[in-house]
């Protein structure tokens, strides 16, 4: 089953309020998923006969953000969450995002927030911590959403193109 099947399937189960869109002319395929429909979108994903996208291969946090002020920018900052879904027994693959705003409520500072996906496979756990830790992404929902990988008094999100690398770390010289 390829992109725009199972596009329109989730069009017909879930309207476009909720499938935003689908771009099928890349090297990698996607729909664009809202953000409060994620969770609904996955269980049925995961659920439906014909679909059975049983795994999870991957999610990460991206930052749209151009900081070089000679080039220009190629859309609204933001930041997005993909997840990249596997099908064991029919052998399809699937890659969803969800666009969000680089700052809760334009707030900065503020992370943007999203449902968590753990509930629908467990593999999210890891995942989920790896984007809230290195993009700051807050997974709403999350069992135990704390750092993986930086320290747990490390400041910011190093994977924000906006970040700014300490000096130091506990008198240790960062640069």
């Amino acid at each position: 089953m390829d992109v725009a099947e199972i596009h329109q399937r989730l069009q017909a189960e879930f309207g476009p309020e909720v499938v935003l869109a689908a771009v099928d002319t890349v090297r990698d395929p996607w729909i664009e998923i809202a953000p409060a429909g994620i969770v609904a979108v996955c269980v049925f994903l995961r659920d439906e006969p014909d679909l059975q996208f049983d795994t999870l291969s991957d999610l990460c946090g991206v930052d749209w953000l151009e900081t070089d002020r000679k080039k220009k920018a190629l859309a609204d900052p933001r930041v997005e969450v993909v997840y990249h879904l596997f099908s064991l027994p029919h052998r399809h693959r699937l890659v969803l995002k969800v666009k969000l705003p680089r700052w809760k409520d334009n707030a900065v500072g503020s992370l943007p927030e999203i449902p968590s996906v753990t509930s629908v496979w467990a593999i999210a756990d890891w995942h989920e911590r790896e984007a809230y830790d290195l993009v700051g992404i807050d997974f709403l929902g999350h069992p135990r959403l704390k750092r993986i990988l930086c320290a747990e008094d490390w400041v910011g999100h190093p994977l924000r193109k906006d970040y700014e690398f300490p000096l130091e770390y506990h008198g240790i010289r960062a640069r």
